[in-house]
């Protein structure tokens, strides 16, 4: 029995070396700060999307804060559970969800660890009497992704020849649905008569890593007239840019600045400061103000945005620049309610 055990605790160990991966071989050295674990959404890191913008605001907080942190990447649901529980038993100061699929699991981790820090992003985690509150020690990330919508849904359709537009979603589901009723609702506020072509990739969570999907879904929208397609979609958005560059149209990225993937061809992406809201939690970890519950980043709080530089300045002009930072400023005021969920 007890060669049993030993063998046991060898494997946990080994599982456990295994999982944790990506460890910079000097970071942290000697400086003590803290400890954060950052478990990855689907597609991990290299998606140049949601993943990565979390991976920098780690990053930056290990330059800056002089963290020590290990990240995960997870292959599957059950892998995604034990990196956030092993995580949490080998003391880390604040484990990182990244992703809405984070939520059940993270609920329940936090519960059973209620002296360790959590931070969920996208946290959406509903019961039968709807939306879940976390636990104290806990925060819910969440971002107005309609807000920073709007404004390149109202980009699309000032540009657009066509007056017609598209939106490629991946897993239809509520969180997605903010960056389709968003999109449609700037559009259709500078042009009433444009019209959005709508398509999904699927119902689960394989929706977000199927680029041939997203391709397909695209270049049916651009033979329906479409010259402007936006897509919310994590990789599947990789074929939403490869029908751009086939068809020779526009495409709009979202959570990162995605113009590298289809150059002259990306009129613009609407960005999630996923690293923002990750450093600045790491930070009030740190300092001992973390707080929990719901935490909300809008327009102003700089949370959402578009891109708008030296890459994409010549496919915008200055009479739509102007136009679009006006409803910006009409939002922030809240004269502009943006719509964030379909109509029942």
């Amino acid at each position: 029995m007890k060669g049993i055990g030993l063998a046991c605790g060898a494997l946990l160990a080994l599982n456990v070396a295994l999982l944790l991966v990506r460890r910079p071989p000097t970071e942290g050295a000697g400086l003590g700060r803290g400890r954060v674990g950052l478990v990855f959404d689907v597609g991990g890191r290299g998606d140049k999307s949601f993943n990565d913008a979390a991976w920098r605001g780690v990053e930056r907080a290990h330059r800056e804060l002089g963290i020590e942190f290990e990240t995960v990447e997870p292959g599957d649901g059950a892998d995604r559970e034990s990196g956030l529980r092993q995580l949490a038993a080998a003391g880390f100061d604040l484990v990182i969800g990244v992703g809405f699929i984070f939520s059940d699991d993270m609920y329940a981790i936090a519960q059973a660890y209620p002296r360790t820090h959590f931070a969920c992003v996208d946290y959406a985690k509903f019961g039968p009497s709807g939306f879940v509150v976390p636990p104290p020690n806990m925060a819910a990330l969440k971002f107005k992704e309609e807000q920073g919508a709007f404004l390149v849904g109202a980009l699309a359709a000032l540009v657009s020849q066509s007056h017609t537009l598209g939106f490629v979603g991946g897993m239809d589901i509520p969180l997605i649905h903010k960056f389709e009723m968003g999109f449609s609702a700037g559009a259709q506020t500078v042009c009433p008569a444009c019209r959005v072509l709508v398509g999904y990739a699927g119902t689960t969570s394989e929706a977000f890593k199927n680029p041939s999907k997203g391709k397909e879904l695209a270049l049916a929208q651009y033979a329906d007239s479409a010259d402007v397609i936006f897509h919310a979609s994590g990789s599947t958005g990789l074929g939403v840019f490869e029908a751009a560059r086939k068809v020779g149209r526009y495409a709009i990225g979202v959570d990162a600045d995605q113009w590298d993937e289809a150059p002259g061809r990306v009129l613009t992406s609407m960005t999630k400061q996923v690293d923002v809201a990750v450093f600045d939690t790491i930070k009030s970890t740190l300092e001992g103000k973390f707080a929990g519950g719901v935490q909300v980043w809008g327009l102003d709080r700089g949370g959402v945005d578009y891109v708008y530089d030296n890459h994409n300045r010549p496919l915008i002009s200055d009479a739509v620049r102007a136009r679009i930072e006006a409803l910006r400023a009409e939002i922030v005021a809240g004269r502009i309610a943006v719509p964030w969920e379909r109509p029942r």
